[in-house]
């Protein structure tokens, strides 16, 4: 019996659709990135890029618990002197609720060229509508 090696011949990809209203930020995210990696699937193979499509709609209606509205900060830095910025994720969450979906999205995928080509197949949107209606997503619950 041989061990299964996925590769860019027999890779089917499918699109998903995760609703993020009224649902943990971070839960979506996890859900998100299994997606995109291709854990869900039977011929997951960890070195080779094997993930689906996903489109994560209502990004504005995700929330944080706990007190990590407050607390949580999200930081860039420009490189220059002095040049952090800081911001509260409750005003983050405000004013790009698709950046702060992204950035924990991006978190927990690994740190090598399968997440950076699983990241071209992550769609945001902070509202109800996408633009993918053509490729028939299928809705995937967040547990």
């Amino acid at each position: 019996m041989s061990t299964f090696m996925a590769n860019k011949a027999n890779i089917e990809r499918k699109w998903y659709v995760i609703d993020a209203a009224g649902k943990p930020l971070g839960k979506t995210a996890v859900a998100a990135a299994d997606l995109l990696r291709g854990k869900v699937k039977v011929t997951y193979t960890p070195h080779a890029d094997c993930g689906d499509n996903v489109i994560i709609i209502n990004a504005a209606q995700a929330v944080l618990t706990g007190k990590k509205a407050e607390q949580k900060v999200y930081r860039t830095h420009s490189g220059w002197v002095g040049g952090l910025k800081e911001t509260k994720y409750r005003i983050l969450m405000k004013e790009k609720p698709e950046l702060a979906m992204h950035v924990a999205v991006k978190g927990m995928l690994p740190r090598n060229t399968v997440a950076k080509d699983s990241l071209k197949r992550l769609h945001i949107y902070a509202g109800a509508t996408h633009e993918h209606q053509a490729q028939k997503p299928e809705l995937w619950e967040v547990k």
